[in-house]
């Protein structure tokens, strides 16, 4: 049964499952249990081959966030290091999913650092810095205009036939310092700080995850976007990067496709989650 009232219309879908949306009545919409979990995902029955894509992208974020959200608090994270923050999407979605222990994050970028601080301004325990993280203290120049995806890295030929922005923008000199120099003061007030580290740096989280140096051995978890396909010159392969990361004692938990190949439906990039497995809680 379908009503309508002013600009909204409710749709059923299921014996206990309705669809409230802008929109004209009369649309067809099935629901999809998630499990045994009492949840269920509403979908419109028809779905063309390139809506069916750009679905299955949002239906990974979304699973991603909630994944996360369900590994800092199996692990009692209380301190996330936020590396690439832009502006500040991945804090705001922390805290919509629930996560109340401190945030940390680094973004370089001049303009896209302001946009992050007034993101953060209204949350007392989300601290922000304007530098990149890496292998070792430098001052480098970094790729921009490029919306989201400013690197420190020239793109790939492969990324220059993805993504025509690639072609445009400019440079920027930013600091970059190394990860293990600036953790006792993130960690300043935590006790028995239980860190996580997601890092999204377009090609460089290897440089992030070097530069922890002896206190990776600190995190309890970690996030890092991994390329199936490499966007830019000089980023590791999946492969390499999963095996670094396995070799320093992390566990994957979950895959998470973030864009894929519109003509070949292909995975470019996946967002990996992981876990030391000893650092889970004894009492659980």
């Amino acid at each position: 049964m379908t009503r309508g009232k002013g600009r909204y219309a409710v749709t059923a879908a299921g014996a206990d499952a309705w669809l409230v949306a802008r929109g004209t009545a009369g649309r067809k919409v099935k629901a999809v249990p998630f499990g045994d979990t009492g949840a269920r995902l509403l979908l419109e029955k028809a779905v063309s081959a390139e809506s069916e894509r750009e679905f299955q992208l949002g239906a990974a974020h979304y699973l991603c966030a909630q994944h996360v959200a369900a590994v800092l608090e199996k692990y009692r994270v209380n301190c996330v290091f936020d590396v690439g923050a832009n502006t500040g999407q991945y804090g705001k979605g922390l805290r919509r999913f629930g996560y109340t222990g401190r945030i940390v994050s680094f973004e370089p970028v001049s303009d896209t650092f302001e946009r992050l601080q007034r993101s953060a301004e209204s949350d007392p325990d989300w601290q922000v810095y304007n530098f990149a993280l890496g292998r070792e203290e430098a001052v480098q120049s970094i790729h921009i205009d490029w919306k989201s995806m400013n690197s420190l890295l020239p793109p790939s030929e492969y990324g220059k036939e993805r993504y025509k922005r690639f072609a445009k923008g400019r440079t920027e000199e930013i600091e970059i310092r190394r990860l293990d120099d600036v953790m006792q003061k993130a960690l300043e007030g935590i006790d028995d700080p239980r860190p996580y580290l997601k890092m999204d740096t377009q090609g460089f989280d290897m440089e992030v995850f070097a530069g922890a140096g002896e206190r990776i051995s600190e995190f309890v978890g970690m996030q890092s976007e991994v390329a199936a396909l490499r966007l830019y010159e000089g980023s590791p392969a999946m492969g390499e990067a999963i095996a670094a990361y396995e070799e320093a004692g992390f566990g994957v938990t979950g895959m998470y496709p973030v864009t894929r190949e519109p003509a070949t439906g292909r995975v470019v990039e996946f967002d990996c989650v992981m876990v030391r497995p000893e650092a889970v809680p004894l009492e659980q």
